[in-house]
């Protein structure tokens, strides 16, 4: 596959990103309040390498697999397909465990 490697670390990057995006308002207005650049660009950096770390713990610990598992859940085609297919991923919250076990 082409570029995999940098995709992946993209994708690490924009889980956790995604996880904690609401503290990039907290830098902005701390930035805004302080007027203090180079302590907010520290803090904006920090944020960014700490955005990656989150994803690729998200990853590796399996959270990523469990949160598209919760939207197939309420996909409506997924759930066709599983019926169809038999599949019995659809049910109760224990059913959910059983994925990575």
């Amino acid at each position: 596959m082409k570029f995999f490697k940098p995709l992946l670390l993209k994708a690490y990057f924009d889980q956790g990103y995604a996880v904690t995006s609401y503290l990039k308002y907290l830098i902005a207005f701390f930035g805004l309040a302080s007027r203090d650049v180079r302590t907010t660009l520290i803090i904006g950096f920090a944020y960014g390498i700490s955005c990656f770390i989150i994803g690729w713990l998200w990853f590796k610990h399996g959270l990523k697999e469990t949160e598209t598992e919760i939207g197939n859940r309420y996909n409506p085609f997924v759930k066709e397909m599983r019926d169809m297919s038999g599949s019995k991923l659809i049910g109760s919250p224990k059913d959910l465990n059983n994925i990575n076990s």
